[in-house]
């Protein structure tokens, strides 16, 4: 094992890398090289075999599947016992840059279009943000829009305490990346209710592609180093083609210099796991998802709702999933846009847990996709949960990761 300076930080590494050498110890960092352009930067290591994986799949849910373990030092395997170190890709050109730093304190949040899923996500983020959130800034195509929202919410406060909330300001399209968090939610356009478009979020892909990789694109140019939040739909994928324009030369060539991957992250699984608990409580055979069940994959066709993780029942798993993703036709059906419920669940609720640091919903970046799972940011970098799945519930995330890989973004 070799030992390194890095950042003032101690790393270990299998790798004889041309760095300053150092003494054996507990690391903070662990060094290693991955396929570029498909794989994460820097993680939260959780087990020692995400240390050696040929590749990032549906495995790194449960790393027992990713063959045997590597044998570590014992300084590493503490390390990753005590949940303190991050693994980084040295082979990325931006790789130093990925290394965590101290970062607390309130956050500026930036909120591109403010429609009816944005003016909702702001209501919410307005009043329950104020323990993480700074500030909020909103841009818009229509400056009316603009101006309405920033008055509405400057007349919400608490009597004698109007300091208590965010305040909401207009920010110019220019200085949208002066900003902490940056929220997508723009969209060309969406199927009228009543019509005959089965698959909405899918029909939205061309149309909305384009614009977020003009952003992704701005968010390179600006050198963010924030978090790009995408709320508009298809989620999973759209957080593909941002990734993928911003870090693509004028030549169109991939060279890695826009958006780190963990940068990026997809807020459409909160509503799909809010929803499966609305239908668990309507009916007694759901009743496990409540405490038991997860929900993974993308906001639309692949998504999983697993009724239970010790207790799996595939065919139970299979009736709630379909429930859970028809639900927006349901609200269609009755003669109304699905809104409200993903603008908080997946979008206000989502982002607030991620502030605090906490486990929230979110597709993050697997293999070059967007796979939605369980993750948190730690002061050690992204960690996605793993857990000890059975082999039928396995068999079906690799379906859904399958499903991912066979879309085409670009």
């Amino acid at each position: 094992m070799n030992y390194y300076r890095v950042e003032n930080k101690l790393a270990a590494s299998f790798l004889n890398l041309p760095l300053e050498r150092a003494e054996a110890g507990v690391p903070e960092l662990f060094l290693v090289r991955r396929e570029l352009e498909v794989c994460r930067c820097a993680w939260r290591v959780t087990d020692g075999r995400q240390l050696t994986a040929a590749a990032e799949d549906a495995a790194w849910f449960d790393p027992r599947r990713m063959g045997p373990a590597p044998d570590l030092p014992p300084q590493v395997a503490s390390a990753i016992a005590a949940g303190k170190l991050t693994a980084v890709d040295v082979g990325h050109p931006r790789w130093r840059e990925a290394v965590p730093a101290p970062n607390g304190g309130k956050k500026r949040v930036h909120l591109l279009a403010v429609g009816d899923v944005g003016s909702t996500l702001l209501t919410a983020l307005k009043l329950l943000g104020g323990d993480v959130v700074s500030s909020i800034g909103i841009c818009d195509l229509n400056e009316k829009t603009v101006e309405r929202w920033t008055t509405e919410m400057g007349q919400i406060a608490w009597p004698w305490d109007y300091d208590a909330l965010p305040q909401v300001e207009a920010v110019a399209p220019e200085h949208l990346f002066a900003c902490d968090v940056f929220i997508f939610a723009a969209t060309k356009s969406i199927p009228a209710v009543g019509s005959a478009v089965k698959d909405v979020r899918m029909a939205q892909l061309e149309a909305n592609k384009g614009i977020v990789a003009h952003y992704a694109r701005a968010a390179r140019a600006a050198g963010f180093k924030g978090l790009f939040m995408v709320l508009s739909d298809p989620v999973d994928q759209l957080c593909q083609a941002a990734y993928q324009a911003s870090n693509r030369n004028e030549e169109g060539a991939w060279d890695g210099l826009g958006l780190l991957p963990e940068q990026v992250q997809g807020y459409g699984l909160g509503v799909m796991t809010a929803r499966a608990a609305y239908y668990a409580r309507q009916d007694r055979r759901f009743a496990s998802y409540l405490t038991e069940g997860r929900s993974f994959g993308p906001h639309g066709r692949g998504l999983l709702i697993a009724n239970s993780v010790e207790h799996y029942d595939d065919a139970l798993s299979m009736e709630l999933t379909e429930k859970t993703v028809t639900a927006n036709l349901k609200m269609r059906e009755i003669g109304f846009k699905p809104y409200v419920a993903p603008a908080v669940s997946s979008g206000a609720m989502q982002l607030l847990l991620t502030l605090r640091g906490q486990w929230h919903c979110g597709s993050v970046c697997l293999g070059g996709v967007w796979f939605g799972v369980r993750n948190r940011y730690t002061p050690h970098g992204l960690e996605v949960e793993t857990l000890e799945l059975p082999d039928a519930l396995y068999a079906r995330l690799r379906q859904t990761e399958e499903i991912l890989r066979s879309i085409h973004v670009e």
